[in-house]
């Protein structure tokens, strides 16, 4: 509006080409008091920090208090509220019992299936069975399919090479 009235056009007849009233012209927003809203939120928030804003309004909502959702989220950012991240939860690499130790051959033997595929396509697997004290490999049977009477076979030809 000055660089109307620089150019010699008075306020009253700028408003009056703008077709608005002189009062809207000088009209400061006051802002209504935020801090029992704020208040609460910091409250809410201490208690659940894993619940974000949206939560949080519907408890805030709960408590009859009017407020919006874009004053809300306004007044979150200000307050520099987030969703605080979970801890992480550390790894037990021992899941049960401890694995006792081995004192000598042929104390505990462990088994492995692993496979594979030919260059034709066709899957391969192999049975290896390692002793726990030696890291001897006493036995690597291949096939296409171990039933469980081929792992007995297997298990019981190592057991009179052994016994």
């Amino acid at each position: 509006m000055r660089a109307l009235q620089a150019d010699g056009v008075s306020q009253r007849r700028a408003c009056q080409l703008v077709d608005c009233t002189r009062s809207t012209l000088h009209y400061r927003r006051q802002r209504p008091d935020e801090e029992p809203i704020a208040a609460r939120m910091r409250e809410l928030a201490a208690e659940r920090p894993r619940w974000g804003w949206r939560r949080l309004l519907i408890l805030i909502r709960r408590d009859k208090i009017d407020v919006g959702e874009r004053r809300f989220r306004r007044i979150y950012r200000e307050l520099g509220l987030k969703v605080r991240p979970r801890r992480k939860q550390h790894v037990r690499y021992l899941r049960g019992n401890a694995i006792a130790p081995v004192h000598a051959p042929n104390e505990r033997w462990s088994l492995d299936f692993m496979h594979d595929t030919l260059a034709g396509g066709r899957k391969i697997r192999t049975l290896m069975v390692i002793d726990d004290f030696t890291r001897e490999c006493l036995a690597i049977a291949v096939s296409t399919s171990f039933s469980s009477k081929a792992v007995i076979r297997v298990l019981e030809a190592i057991e009179f090479d052994n016994g």
